[in-house]
């Protein structure tokens, strides 16, 4: 059962084929709410595909998930609602045109409008601005995230953060919606050793408050769940409580491998909270260019 705010995450056999192969298979995971999960594996070995499919941005072909009751794929809509999708390329990016203060408006308005109940939005506008500035506060003290430390404080431009700066802001982004998971891709890309070990601590911080976080990365840290991708052979369990067997995950993935038209990703339009039946969003858009990402993932 989730605790009052994170997703369990269950899967068995989970695959994505495509024409030229597997993007992943036989993925099998047993994660209570509040997990720090990693997606461990070389780039161009499916991460960013999985990631997808279990946050209900991508449609398997194989098996089924569940995430926060929610199966999969039948209800990739409702997994939406309650998954944090941090930036992946083609899909949901950071807009590197704005500042820190005007993504995290942004972000608020957002989550206002496709995340918030009506009687919110019929709020005075005063309240509605206290109330997000109150949400965005919280979020960066959630993520760490000081403005005062950055160059030209709230001003600075998305484009001139250091990287973990950037993982800081958009987990704050992500937070704004009290996600049950949250989801981000590429990790440790470009981080000292140093700054690695402060995202982890990062994650294990948002774990901690009973969010469930699912991570890509190229090595998982020892206290996480981790499933593995490989382009190769399958791989089994990590982490200090994995059983000799069966594996935690399995996965034979195509490095070059494209999910088929029946594989299905969303947009940003997807990534910040459209609300559609079941039914309409098997057919999301913008497949193309997340199947792109995924690929080098």
């Amino acid at each position: 059962m989730d605790s009052p705010h994170g997703a369990a995450v269950k899967a068995e056999d989970f695959g994505l084929k495509g024409p030229r192969g597997w993007a992943f298979r036989g993925v099998g995971i047993d994660a209570a709410p509040g997990s720090l999960i990693a997606v461990e594996g070389p780039s161009g070995s499916g991460r960013t595909c999985l990631l997808l499919a279990l946050t209900g941005r991508m449609k398997p072909t194989r098996g089924h998930a569940e995430v926060g009751g929610h199966r999969l794929p039948k209800r990739m809509t409702a997994v939406r609602r309650i998954t944090a999708l941090g930036p992946v390329t083609g899909v949901n990016e950071l807009d590197q045109a704005l500042t820190v203060a005007e993504q995290l408006r942004e972000g608020a308005l957002l989550q206002r409008h496709y995340g918030a109940p009506v009687r919110a939005m019929l709020r005075p506008r005063a309240e509605r601005r206290a109330a997000a500035e109150a949400r965005i506060a919280a979020a960066l003290e959630a993520a760490g995230l000081d403005l005062a430390t950055l160059p030209k404080g709230e001003r600075t431009s998305v484009r001139d953060l250091e990287r973990l700066e950037s993982v800081r802001l958009s987990v704050a982004i992500a937070l704004l919606g009290s996600p049950g998971l949250l989801a981000l891709d590429d990790l440790d890309l470009k981080l000292s050793d140093t700054e690695r070990a402060e995202a982890w601590d990062l994650l294990r911080t948002v774990a901690a408050r009973g969010i469930t976080v699912l991570a890509v990365c190229s090595e998982a840290p020892a206290d996480a769940v981790v499933l593995r991708t490989s382009p190769k052979e399958p791989a089994g369990p990590a982490g200090p409580d994995a059983p000799d067997a069966p594996a935690v995950a399995q996965s034979d993935l195509d490095a070059d491998a494209d999910a088929d038209s029946g594989s299905e990703t969303d947009t940003k339009h997807d990534a910040k909270h459209d609300a559609k039946s079941d039914s309409e969003n098997d057919d999301t858009k913008g497949a193309d260019d997340a199947l792109a990402e995924a690929g080098r993932a």
